[in-house]
């Protein structure tokens, strides 16, 4: 019997005022995953954190099992190139 499939970890660097955090909730939503929501609005620091992992000054910024995807139009242009779902829906070993 083959185990059952991992759910990788997934954190969003995002604002509650930003249209492309909304945008890539929404896409995250209608995948049916969990996310983790780290917010800079309240917690200004992570606009560091967000700079040093990622070079960019903007959200939302996704990762998945700690790489980098992008903001929503990378994870978005991921997800119609087919390569967003294989990092979401891992295939579990067996």
């Amino acid at each position: 019997m083959n185990a059952p499939a991992r759910r990788p970890e997934i954190i969003v660097y995002a604002s509650r005022w930003c249209p492309y955090c909304r945008a890539a909730f929404a896409l995250l939503d209608r995948k049916g995953v969990a996310y983790e929501v780290l917010d800079v609005d309240e917690q200004p620091a992570l606009w560091n954190e967000i700079d040093a992992r990622t070079g960019r000054d903007t959200v939302p910024q996704t990762f998945i099992d700690g790489q980098h995807v992008g903001g929503y139009d990378d994870m978005a242009a991921l997800d119609r190139a087919g390569g967003l779902d294989p990092l979401l829906f891992p295939k579990a070993p067996g």
